[in-house]
């Protein structure tokens, strides 16, 4: 059974850092592709940033700049660091896996089949 578990999650002020962890299990070898969504209260799932088996990424604009997205395919773990937080950044955190190749862009929630339950992160002013 496939199963995603995020952790790292917590409460910062504003232009501080947090690391993101997503543990994976279930998975015969490393699942093809990776990402990071958020979600604010009473909004749709954003889409953050994903990454490939290879270790290719790509970002919104919304992580751009301030979140660096990384894999541990031994290990099976997806981080998401994230520097210069605001207050905006505040939200659920969700990673999720796909075995499948789907490049599409911008990011959507349809195109991953398995999902974390998210951390919580809360940013001060």
């Amino acid at each position: 059974q496939v199963r995603l578990a995020e952790s790292g999650g917590g409460s910062v002020q504003s232009g501080g850092s947090l690391r993101l962890s997503c543990e994976l299990s279930g998975y015969t070898g490393s699942p093809y592709h990776m990402g990071w969504f958020r979600q604010h209260p009473g909004k749709e799932r954003e889409g953050l940033v994903d990454i490939d088996t290879f270790g290719r990424a790509r970002y919104t604009a919304s992580a751009s700049g301030r979140f660096t997205i990384s894999r541990d395919n031994a290990q099976n773990i997806l981080y998401l660091q994230m520097s210069s937080l605001k207050p905006e950044d505040t939200a659920m955190y969700y990673c999720a896996a796909d075995e499948g190749d789907n490049s599409h862009w911008p990011l959507r929630v349809q195109d991953f089949g398995s999902w974390g339950h998210g951390t919580q992160v809360t940013v001060s002013s």
